[in-house]
């Protein structure tokens, strides 16, 4: 009797719990970290901003020396950003830059376009200032001591500018996960090796080997692409026992049906083990993880991951479970996709038994409209849609229903 389909999420927990930290580090330039995942959380030597300073261009001044519009007061310094500033004396203003440090005594910054320059060395306020306004207190962005960037986080340009505001000019990040990368299958051609009219009858070109390594790179993977392996056991059993060696993940798309040309499962089985099999999801069902014992001379094993042939199918899986284990490789911690609600403007009428990933599109009203056609197969609804719909077991969908939308940035960054 055949084993259940297993849950999603139960099946996204097992892997997750296989996916210890990679040992080793990279200390990187904080301009070449993005992408990358931080190792050791930052703690900030300063505060940012390091003394108050003016979030405008205009006039430094004390607000009891402006009690009604038209005050005028003669200009006693001019402070740009990165000089210094002499203590501010009663009734006298300072012409002050974006940025430049707020002098002592002043407690407001009236800007430019609320000021009137005078051809005798004074300014005519035509506004009563607020106290505080317009000047941003030192340490009110980061205080001395503050972790501003924990450990697992993924650097992303906002984290760059935020390490370097805190002198950090180079950053320790976890290491690049290696994935040796190959399909399986006869039918299989490259591009450009033939011409569409010269294919041979079944014969299909390989596009499932070009968006995973485009994906895998996303993720700051090494990847070693090894091509396509021909449907034999004995070939499939020498690749995967290259490829364990020197590899933290094994990825292959194609073979892991139950089909007497599949032979990924066999094959991992006589290398180490197979520990998941079967998805309930849909599209992506035929799914496998396992263990390889890397060869004489190495120690532990190389993960193994094996995608359905189908190109949506592979697509979604691996955004769905590839993805989440070779972040959590890297440390990151809270891998999960960030599902939003949004109105469906399209019709599910049929619920099927597997938790389906539906692929859509916003449209102008604010609302999602589905592709005609959710066949794994046609890879064109992935790039027509914006995101896919995670639609729950059993689950029908009606125009106007509220449905679980996740976007692609979110599936493929």
């Amino acid at each position: 009797m055949r084993a259940p389909l297993k849950p999603l999420d139960t099946a996204l927990a097992e892997l997750l719990a296989q996916a210890t930290l990679l040992p080793g580090a990279d200390t990187v330039a904080t301009f070449d970290a993005d992408g990358r995942v931080l190792l050791h959380s930052a703690t900030s030597p300063l505060q940012v901003p390091p003394q108050d300073n003016s979030a405008m261009d205009g006039y430094a001044l004390r607000c009891a020396d402006v009690a009604a519009p038209g005050a005028v007061l003669p200009v006693s310094q001019r402070i740009a950003a990165g000089s210094a500033a002499a203590p501010l004396q009663p009734g006298t203003a300072a012409r002050i830059f974006t940025g430049a440090p707020v002098p002592p005594g002043a407690d407001a910054v009236l800007m430019q376009e609320d000021c009137e320059a005078l051809e005798d060395g004074r300014v005519r306020a035509n506004a009563v200032p607020q106290s505080g306004q317009w000047i941003r207190r030192a340490g009110e962005d980061i205080t001395q001591g503050a972790v501003v960037l924990h450990a697992g986080t993924r650097l992303s340009p906002a984290e760059l500018g935020l390490a370097a505001s805190i002198g950090l000019a180079q950053l320790q990040v976890a290491r690049r996960p290696r994935v040796a990368l190959f399909s399986t299958g006869d039918e299989l051609v490259m591009p450009g090796d033939v011409p569409p009219a010269q294919m041979r009858p079944g014969a299909i070109y390989n596009s499932n080997r070009f968006f995973l390594r485009a994906m895998l790179l996303r993720l700051g993977c090494e990847v070693t692409d090894l091509g396509i392996v021909p449907d034999q056991r004995e070939a499939t059993i020498a690749a995967l026992r290259s490829a364990s060696s020197g590899h933290d993940l094994i990825l292959t798309s194609g073979g892991v049906s139950v089909g007497e040309e599949d032979h990924i499962k066999p094959a991992v089985e006589a290398l180490g083990e197979l520990v998941l099999w079967q998805i309930a999801m849909k599209p992506g069902k035929p799914f496998a993880y396992g263990r390889i014992q890397r060869g004489e001379g190495t120690e532990g094993c190389a993960h193994f991951m094996g995608l359905p042939g189908n190109p949506v199918s592979s697509f979604l899986t691996f955004a769905l479970l590839v993805r989440p284990f070779l972040l959590r490789l890297q440390g990151v911690q809270d891998v999960a996709p960030k599902a939003v609600a949004v109105r469906a403007d399209f019709t599910q009428p049929k619920a099927d038994k597997r938790r389906e990933f539906l692929r859509v599109r916003y449209n102008a009203q604010g609302g999602l409209d589905g592709f005609a056609n959710q066949s794994s197969g046609v890879l064109t609804s992935a790039v027509w849609g914006d995101g896919v719909v995670d639609n729950p077991a059993g689950q029908t969908i009606a125009p106007g229903d509220t449905v679980r939308f996740i976007p692609f940035a979110q599936l493929l960054s």
